[in-house]
């Protein structure tokens, strides 16, 4: 969610928009129900964080996202996340984000027919759509629904919402309180928007909290342990790669599978396999070295 994955911000140069940050502010529930309704253009009576349900979340943390700001109301469900650099297939990141939400509900005990409203908002501060030219749609609010294609008329009636906000384009908002808002996700300046001055205010109070600064500490460690043993899987998976485009040419090259096999320091089944071979057959009936 932060601006750079790999160099994760000092605590004291953080904004409303960098990971945690994000998440702290709307661990206030008052500020999380205004953002919403201001957001989602609905009333939120009650706000409670729900954990995941145990039997869930060790799927949930193996793909590597986690829910930005999970609420509950009395009758809705609702997931608030930030999206702060341009990240590959969002549209299938909500429909997993749904289908988790979903299941956590059922997995709770409810029937399907119990499920609550839900809603998957996402706050990006770069536009995330683009049309086959690779050109930018500009829209500062794209709203999805399951509608029929026969006859939009039909209502699926699913009781779930995807609603995407585009901050690089708050200039064409004309809502003005939601306006005001994405200006101040795209330039982090609050201008003369209350609600904007109130987010400002509380991120540099929470800055000086210690107990969220130990807790910022220990994430970035967690995601720096991350990062290094992705970074290590890659260099092996990329040496183990050269090693096969080698067998590859020295094959091609007339060179036998059972010296590819002792000069690569690979088993001979394995050098088959990579050859998509059987035998020891070369290509074109060159004469194996």
């Amino acid at each position: 969610m932060t601006e750079s994955i790999f160099h994760p911000k000092p605590v004291d140069e953080l904004t409303f928009t960098d990971d945690g940050m994000f998440q702290a502010v709307l661990r206030d529930p008052d500020i999380c129900a205004e953002l919403v309704e201001r957001l989602l253009h609905i009333r939120v009576n009650h706000v409670e964080y729900p954990e995941l349900e145990k039997t869930i979340a060790p799927y949930y943390t193996t793909k590597g996202v986690r829910l930005d700001v999970y609420i509950k109301d009395t009758d809705k469900i609702i997931d608030v996340e930030l999206q702060s650099y341009p990240q590959e297939a969002l549209g299938k990141r909500t429909r997993y984000y749904q289908s988790m939400i979903d299941m956590d509900s059922l997995m709770k005990g409810q029937d399907y027919s119990e499920l609550k409203d839900s809603y998957i908002l996402f706050i990006c501060k770069h536009d995330p759509f683009k049309d086959e030219n690779k050109n930018f749609y500009g829209l500062p609010c794209y709203t999805f629904r399951n509608i029929c294609e026969e006859n939009p008329l039909v209502n699926l009636n699913d009781k779930s919402l995807k609603l995407i906000y585009n901050a690089s384009a708050y200039e064409k908002e004309v809502d003005e309180r939601i306006r005001s808002f994405l200006h101040f996700i795209h330039t982090n300046e609050p201008g003369k928007d209350d609600f904007s001055n109130r987010l400002s205010a509380l991120v540099e109070k929470i800055k000086d909290n210690e107990i969220f600064r130990r807790d910022y500490a220990a994430m970035n460690l967690h995601d720096r342990d991350l990062t290094r043993a992705a970074k290590k899987e890659g260099i092996i998976q990329g040496a183990a790669e050269a090693k096969f485009q080698a067998a590859r040419n020295l094959y091609a090259n007339g060179i036998s599978q059972e010296i590819i096999s002792k000069s690569l320091d690979l088993p001979l089944n394995k050098v088959s396999e990579i050859l998509g071979q059987t035998t020891t057959k070369n290509p074109g009936g060159i004469t194996p070295l």
